[in-house]
């Protein structure tokens, strides 16, 4: 069978490959990350068919993990009571790795970060395995570089089904990890050779270069990209568009007043009651033509002295979506300029 991994760039259409291998017979199971994405995959899958096939399933990676691996096989002897997002306490019983109580709480609540583990403990990955392959011919999952702690073993583990696998990611979109527990794959994301090189071990064939031109940015966007923050992508055209900062308090007006022009902030874009998205929330979001990115002072500063590439990797990696974002123009502006419409706590 078929195990490719297919790394890609943004709006290189990681979507649009996932949904043409896509056919109303062969038997699919499609894992994604967050809910967001969850939809757009339907909506495209809706779009190609004009109907959702039967064929067809699609999780959210943690409605995967609890509904479709431990439901089946640990539910009914665990007696346990559904999922919890909170983390384990960081003070009280230290639990051995055999004991249920680690997966828990008091209340029989699976902690969302440990339960990977707890299926591979448990000794059902087997069992998981079997009825992937009783119940579908391929394996997808798309965003698989949001996959971390407990979550990626246990992924590489099911890498070994034998049905056709296909996974899809931007190293460099990484945001956020499903899950952390402790220093459980605390470095995977840090090096992109051995990140590489995990997806090697399983005998997964890599595929480098089928998705590494995006169809959504223009040239002007790729080449800030690649030359200023340090990350590889080239255009599919040789369109050119505006790549500017701006400073002007009155111009910085009409950008934050423009209905059509997303404003991207790092954080708290609910504060300032415009049209607005987090840079890292921002990814999967394909529908957005102009862009302006909000600049926190200290990647005003990184921007001015031409060091975007020396931000820290999650905020360097988060800037990134957001620029990537545009279909059209991608101006910056300061934060402080638009500090004046912030809302309070009060307000």
């Amino acid at each position: 069978m078929d195990k490719t991994v297919i790394f890609a760039v943004a709006g290189s259409g990681k979507t649009y490959r996932l949904v043409e291998q896509l056919d109303e017979v062969r038997r699919v199971l499609l894992v994604t990350y967050t809910d967001e994405n969850r939809e757009n995959l339907r909506i495209r899958i809706i779009q190609k068919f004009g109907y959702f096939p039967e064929n067809v399933k699609l999780y959210t990676y943690f409605t995967f993990l609890h509904s479709f691996c431990y439901r089946p096989f640990l539910l009914d002897e665990k007696r346990t009571k559904g999922m919890t997002f909170q983390r384990p306490p960081a003070k009280g019983p230290i639990y051995g790795i055999d004991n249920d109580n680690r997966y828990m709480t008091p209340a029989r609540s699976l902690y969302h970060n440990r339960l990977a583990k707890y299926v591979e403990q448990t000794g059902v990955v087997k069992d998981v395995i079997a009825r992937i392959e009783k119940y579908f011919d391929a394996f997808f999952v798309d965003e698989v570089q949001d996959f971390g702690g407990h979550d990626f073993n246990l992924l590489m583990l099911l890498s070994q089904s034998n049905v056709e696998c296909m996974f899809v990611g931007d190293f460099y979109q990484h945001t956020y990890d499903t899950s952390r527990d402790g220093n459980v794959n605390m470095n995977l994301h840090v090096d992109y050779e051995m990140y590489k090189a995990r997806f090697k071990a399983v005998k997964m064939e890599l595929d480098l270069t089928s998705l590494m031109r995006s169809r959504r940015c223009s040239k002007s966007v790729c080449d800030f990209i690649s030359m200023q923050i340090g990350i590889q992508i080239e255009s599919h055209s040789d369109v050119l568009t505006d790549v500017r900062l701006v400073e002007d308090q009155a111009e910085v007006q009409a950008l934050y007043e423009a209905p059509d022009i997303v404003k991207l902030f790092l954080k708290e874009h609910y504060k300032y009651g415009c049209y607005s998205q987090n840079w890292g929330a921002a990814k999967g979001l394909d529908h957005y033509m102009d862009v302006c990115v909000v600049l926190h002072p200290d990647a005003l500063a990184a921007w001015k002295a031409g060091a975007l590439t020396e931000l820290n990797p999650e905020t360097r990696n988060k800037l990134y979506v957001a620029c990537s974002r545009a279909r059209g123009n991608l101006t910056f502006v300061p934060a402080a300029l638009l500090k004046k419409y912030k809302r309070t706590a009060a307000g």
